[in-house]
């Protein structure tokens, strides 16, 4: 079946066309067309993202994107040309969301195919599995697996024990570890996104060995449970560049390492614990965050040949449509085939997984 998926969630506007087969434990997918706009150019100016341009910039590329995959797919708009839509409905701005599923909706009724709403987080489970073009399908894979859910909205520890079936055994009480590496860039006088800024800053230190004098507190590090706490952090920060002044490029780069460092300690340090604790075979870490090479390095170290280990490929670990239109299809499948009603999808958000 042809699935067109479509996900607003934030700041990426993203319509993909993939073509899936199979069950849950054996789906194949095959990318038609995958297209995508960023509005990181139109957020520079206000250091992250303003939501009412975001809805506007949404309601703008929705049409175009559509356009552009249906050119690509060479399917015609005026007729059925695909059996299902998935879309996004939360986590994420609600605004942003509502233009997504509107569109969907239009869509579905036009088409005469149903639709089926997407967890966006679930989304960035799946998206290990993916591909920005060709053909991919969902691996045999050793259960229990935990994934470590990473992004600018969200950290959290998953466990899952069977697909489709997730228990949240921890999370961040605060901030997210993404949405404190941009703060800390804004005070950095980085430009946004900040999280590669601050990894670029703190790769060329680390590439030389440096012997650091700051030290950051690792919030939560010790406590007695797999939940994280990044706003203390980023507090620390705020008060070492009020304590210092006047900052030179070196400086910032001593405390984007130091920062960076007690981030990804305290993400390492609990995942491992959780591996442990639940007897973990299979890691995945994905979301935006999980393309960062500190993180990937050190999360190799404690997995080794311990468990198998997953990040999602290139391009896919940001905000996508491919990881939604995967999603769709095995939650069409899980649900037997059976829809919701339209009227009854609704941008949630604060959706949990």
């Amino acid at each position: 079946m042809k699935i067109l998926s479509i996900e607003t969630s934030c700041d990426d506007t993203c319509i993909s066309i993939i073509e899936a087969t199979g069950g849950i434990k054996n789906a194949e997918f095959k990318i038609l067309a995958n297209c995508s706009n960023s509005q990181i150019k139109t957020h520079i100016p206000y250091g992250g993202v303003y939501p009412a341009l975001a809805k506007r910039e949404h309601i703008k590329n929705l049409p175009i994107l559509l356009e552009k995959s249906l050119k690509e797919t060479k399917l015609s708009k005026k007729h059925k040309p695909v059996n299902l839509i998935a879309v996004t409905y939360g986590p994420g701005l609600e605004m942003c969301l509502w233009e997504g599923i509107l569109f969907a909706k239009k869509l579905a009724k036009k088409w005469g195919v149903p639709v089926i709403p997407v967890n966006h987080m679930e989304g960035h489970v799946l998206s290990i599995f993916g591909k920005s073009k060709g053909k991919f399908k969902i691996p045999d894979i050793k259960f229990p697996i935990l994934s470590l859910l990473v992004s600018g909205g969200h950290t959290q520890l998953v466990l899952i024990k069977k697909w489709m079936n997730y228990k949240i055994i921890g999370e961040t009480l605060d901030d997210a570890v993404g949405e404190a590496f941009d703060k800390v860039a804004r005070m950095l006088e980085l430009p946004y996104p900040g999280g590669p800024h601050i990894s670029a800053l703190a790769e060329k230190l680390r590439i030389k060995n440096y012997e650091l004098k700051i030290k950051l507190p690792r919030p939560m590090l010790k406590s007695p449970n797999f939940n994280f706490s990044f706003a203390g952090l980023k507090t620390a920060v705020f008060y070492l560049i009020k304590k210092i002044g006047k900052l030179d490029e070196k400086t910032k780069a001593q405390i984007a390492l130091e920062f960076e460092n007690a981030a990804v300690e305290c993400l390492v340090y609990k995942t491992g614990k959780a591996m442990e604790k639940y007897k973990i075979k299979t890691l995945i870490v994905a979301g935006g965050v999980a393309g960062n090479a500190h993180l990937q390095r050190e999360i190799k170290k404690i997995t080794k040949n311990k468990v198998k280990l997953f990040f999602p490929p290139k391009g896919l670990s940001g905000d996508n449509s491919i990881m939604i239109g995967i999603a769709g299809y095995l939650n069409y499948i899980k649900n037997k085939k059976k829809t919701p009603n339209l009227s009854s999808i609704k941008a949630t958000g604060n959706l949990k997984l």
